[in-house]
C-alpha cells in the first residue's frame, strides 16, 4: 500500500487480510487541552502574584473561573476539569501560606480551597454541558441540511448511475475529514457477482474502473454480504476463513496496520438483507486521524460518533431499494401492458382478418361452384368483393408495419415540397370506390404555401382519417375537408356528421387498439382495428406536426392535422416552380 497522495488500487500485487474496526483515544486533543489549561492557570497565577492581590482580596481565587469557563466553552469538559485541578494546586502552591508547599496553615484557607475546587468543577461541567448541547444542536442541524440537500440532489436525477455517483461523491465530500479518500458502491449483478457501480475520489484522481475489483476484495465483500458486518482490508498476509469467520495470521501486523491506509467494506442492509457493499478507501487510523477508526462503528448506539455516517448509508440503501421497487413496478406494468396489447392485437387482427377472409372464401367458393352458372355481372360483383377485402387486408398490414416502424424509430421520411390541395385530391381520387355514396366538400384557402413533407406518409394519414370517417359514420353522410394557413402552420381538417366522440375519449382515440364504445360511432359499419389513428399520430409527429380531434358544435367530429409551413428557405420563384410542376403531375402512389 502506498502512502498518502498516491493512488490506491484494488488490483495490488500484494495480498490483503482483514481485521475488525478498532478505535484509539484522542491523545492529541487531550494534550492540547492540558496545554491550554496549564497556560491559562499559570497566567492567572502570575497576575495575582505580580500584583500581590492575595490575601488583600480574599475572593481573588474566583478569577480562575474565567479560565475554567473559557476552556469549558471552547474545549469541553476535560479541559475545564484539568483547569480546575491545576488552579486548585497552583493557588495552594504559589499563593496560600506557607508558599511553595501543599501544606495549608489555616482551616479557613483549606475550606476555601475545596469550595473553590467544587465550584470550579461544577461551573466547568455546566458550561461544558451547555457547549455540548449547542454543538449537538448545530451538528444535527448541519446533518439534517446535508441529508436534505443530498435527497433533493438525488431526486432531481432520473438516471440511476447519476444518482449513485452523486451519493458516493457526497460520502467523500462529507467524510473526508474522517479519512475517507475514495468511495465506491458494489452491487450484485444477475449472476450474484459484485461489481463496481459508482466511484468517487477526494482529489480528482481517476476513479476505479466500474465493474472491476480484485479477487481478494471480491471474497471480502462476499463475506460482508453473508455476515452483515463491516471489515477492514489491509495490505499484508492473506486472510483465512475458519468456522465461517474471517481470521488473521498473526496479531503483530494488526498493530502495524495503525499506520497503513486501508479499505473499509460496509454492508448495505434492508430488512436484514444485504443488498450491496459500500467500499471506503481510508487514510491510516493512527496518530492524527483517530476518527478513521470510529467511522462505521456500532450503529445500534444512537449517540455514537458514526451515527451520521449510518444515516448516509441508509440513504444509499433507500435509494437502491426505491430504484429496485420502481424497476419491478415498471417491469410489472410493462408486462401488463404487453398482455393488454397482445389481447387487443389478437382481438382486433383476428376480427379484421376473419371477416375479409370469410368474404373472399365465400366469393371464391361461389365462383368455383359447378352447380351454379353465374352471369358476367355476378362474377364481376364477386371479384369486386374480393378486391375490396384484399384492399382492407392491405390497409391492416400497412398500418401494422407503419406502427412497428414508428415505435421502433425506424421510420425514414423522404421530404419534398408539395401542395396540400393537390395531395388531398389525389387521395380522394384513389379512395373514390370507398366514397361513391358520400358527398365530399373540399375548401382550400387561397395562397396556401407548399409544405415540406413525405408524400406517402401524409397520404397514409389522410387515407386513414377518411376511412375512419367512413367506418364510424352513417352511410350517405357528407364529409367536409378544408385547408388553411394559420400563422406558420398549415392545417388540414376532416369533419363528419356522425355521432361525435365522448369528451373523455378525444385523446385516447389515438392510442393503439383503442375503440370508442358506448356511442353510435362503433355501430356504424365495422369496428376497425384501432390502428389507423395511432398510425396517423405517429406519422404526423414524425413531421414535427400535431394531430387532434374535437367535437363540432352542430354534431359530428373534426380531425385536424397541423404541419409546419416554414417556407423561409423557399424563394418566390422556387415556390412558383413547385406549383407549376405539381399541377397535373403524377404523385407517388398515383396510378
Amino acid at each position: 500500500m502506498k502512502m498518502k497522495g498516491e493512488r490506491w488500487m484494488s488490483n495490488r500485487r500484494s495480498a490483503r487480510w482483514l481485521v475488525p474496526a478498532w478505535t484509539q483515544l484522542p491523545w492529541r486533543r487531550t494534550l492540547l487541552d492540558s496545554g491550554f489549561a496549564l497556560a491559562g492557570v499559570l497566567l492567572v497565577t502570575g497576575g495575582i502574584a505580580f500584583f500581590q492581590l492575595y490575601p488583600r482580596i480574599s475572593t481573588i481565587s474566583l478569577s480562575y473561573l474565567i479560565v475554567v469557563l473559557a476552556l469549558a466553552a471552547l474545549r469541553g469538559q476535560v479541559a475545564a476539569i484539568l483547569a480546575s485541578l491545576l488552579a486548585f494546586f497552583a493557588f495552594n502552591f504559589f499563593l496560600v501560606p506557607p508558599l511553595y508547599t501543599f501544606v495549608v496553615g489555616r482551616l479557613d484557607d483549606l475550606v476555601a480551597l475545596f469550595v473553590f475546587l467544587a465550584t470550579a468543577i461544577i461551573t466547568g461541567q455546566l458550561a461544558s454541558a451547555l457547549r455540548s448541547r449547542a454543538e449537538e444542536a448545530s451538528r444535527r442541524e448541519q446533518e439534517t441540511r446535508i441529508l436534505y440537500e443530498l435527497g433533493r440532489a438525488v431526486n432531481n436525477e432520473e438516471d440511476l448511475s447519476v444518482q449513485l455517483a452523486t451519493v458516493t461523491q457526497a460520502v467523500v465530500n462529507v467524510f473526508s475529514s474522517w479519512g475517507v479518500r475514495d468511495c465506491a458502491l458494489l452491487l450484485p449483478g444477475e449472476d450474484g457477482r459484485l461489481s463496481l457501480q459508482a466511484t468517487a475520489t477526494s482529489d480528482g484522481r481517476d476513479a476505479l474502473v466500474p465493474g472491476h475489483i480484485s479477487p481478494e476484495e471480491q471474497a471480502a465483500a462476499k463475506w460482508v454480504m453473508r455476515h452483515h458486518q463491516s471489515v477492514d482490508v489491509y495490505d499484508g498476509e492473506p486472510a483465512t476463513r475458519r468456522a465461517g469467520r474471517m481470521t488473521l495470521r498473526g496479531t503483530v501486523r494488526a498493530k502495524q496496520a495503525q499506520t497503513m491506509p486501508f479499505v473499509r467494506l460496509v454492508p448495505l442492509l434492508s430488512n436484514e438483507e444485504a443488498i450491496g457493499v459500500l467500499r471506503l478507501a481510508m487514510e491510516s487510523s493512527g496518530w492524527g486521524n483517530e476518527r478513521a477508526g470510529t467511522l462505521g462503528g456500532d450503529r445500534q448506539q444512537p449517540g455514537s460518533p458514526s451515527a451520521f455516517f449510518w444515516s448516509f448509508v441508509d440513504q444509499i440503501t433507500f435509494l437502491i431499494v426505491r430504484v429496485r421497487l420502481r424497476s419491478a413496478h415498471l417491469h410489472i406494468q410493462a408486462l401488463q401492458e404487453t398482455d393488454a396489447l397482445r389481447a387487443a392485437l389478437l382481438s382486433s387482427v383476428s376480427h379484421d382478418l376473419r371477416t375479409p377472409l370469410a368474404t373472399m372464401k365465400a366469393a371464391t367458393s361461389s365462383l368455383l361452384s359447378r352447380e351454379m352458372q353465374w352471369d358476367e355481372e355476378s362474377r364481376r360483383s364477386f371479384l369486386l368483393a374480393i378486391e375490396r377485402e384484399l384492399d382492407r387486408l392491405n390497409r391492416l398490414v400497412g398500418n401494422l408495419l407503419d406502427l412497428s416502424r414508428i415505435e421502433g424509430n425506424a421510420l425514414k421520411l423522404d421530404k419534398e415540397w408539395y401542395l396540400i390541395d393537390e395531395l388531398i385530391r389525389d387521395v380522394l381520387d384513389r379512395l373514390q370506390p370507398l366514397l361513391r355514396d358520400r358527398l365530399v366538400q373540399l375548401h382550400v384557402q387561397d395562397d396556401v404555401p407548399p409544405v415540406e413533407l413525405d408524400y406517402l406518409a401524409i397520404d397514409q394519414v389522410l387515407s386513414n382519417l377518411i376511412e375512419n370517417v367512413v367506418s364510424y359514420t352513417p352511410a350517405g353522410t357528407p364529409i367536409e375537408m378544408s385547408v388553411q394557413q394559420i400563422g406558420d402552420q398549415v392545417q388540414i381538417s376532416v369533419a363528419d356528421c356522425g355521432p361525435g366522440i365522448p369528451p373523455a375519449d378525444l385523446e385516447r382515440i389515438f392510442d393503439k387498439f383503442y375503440r370508442v364504445v358506448g356511442t353510435g360511432r362503433e355501430r356504424a359499419q365495422s369496428g376497425g382495428s384501432g390502428l389507423g389513428l395511432a398510425v396517423c399520430r405517429g406519422l404526423v409527429e414524425a413531421h414535427g406536426g400535431h394531430i387532434w380531434a374535437e367535437n363540432r358544435a352542430h354534431g359530428g367530429a373534426i380531425f385536424t392535422v397541423s404541419l409546419s409551413a416554414n417556407t423561409r428557405n423557399l424563394s418566390q420563384n422556387e415556390r412558383k416552380d413547385v406549383t407549376n410542376e405539381q399541377e397535373g403531375s403524377t404523385y407517388p402512389g398515383r396510378g
